[in-house]
């Protein structure tokens, strides 16, 4: 076993249609304003960009992520990540009976290579396991609340 190397699934169900969280979920940018655990997100182009998260334990990951798909149609936004977390993520939305709300599929594969937590794998696993599940609630209260938010208007 690689105690480096992670694989998360998480499942939202949330009450707006696809587009809608779509919308939201493709403006990286904009998550530090919703998702309490993502400090910063740093634009460097339309499909690079830098983040900066930081959950229950006290350490910051920091990464680097390019846009490796965008597809509106299928619902699908995905990236690769460097830095202290090596691989990629996936969000996938599908519309639930009604197409008022969505399911939301985060998938990510990843390889830490953040010094400490490396040197930490074996002993420090479960922590980081439950650390990632705390921040993925964060986000998920985080975007339903965004997404209970009226639109500015016109």
């Amino acid at each position: 076993m690689d105690w480096c190397h992670y694989r998360f699934r998480t499942v939202w169900r949330l009450t707006a249609p696809p587009d809608a969280v779509y919308a939201v979920l493709e403006r990286a940018e904009e998550y530090p304003l919703w998702w309490p655990q993502v400090r910063e997100v740093v634009p460097h182009g339309e499909r690079t960009g830098t983040a900066r998260f930081r959950s229950l334990l006290p350490y910051d990951l920091h990464v680097t992520a390019e846009a490796r798909r965008r597809d509106p149609a299928a619902g699908v936004l995905e990236i690769t990540l460097g830095g202290d977390l090596e691989g990629w993520a996936r969000w996938t939305l599908t519309a639930l009976p009604g197409g008022t709300a969505t399911r939301a599929l985060y998938e990510q594969e990843v390889d830490v290579r953040n010094p400490l937590m490396r040197a930490l794998a074996v002993p420090g696993r479960p922590l980081f396991r439950a650390n990632h599940a705390l921040m993925m609630r964060g986000g998920r209260r985080g975007l339903a609340a965004h997404l209970r938010r009226p639109a500015p208007p016109v």
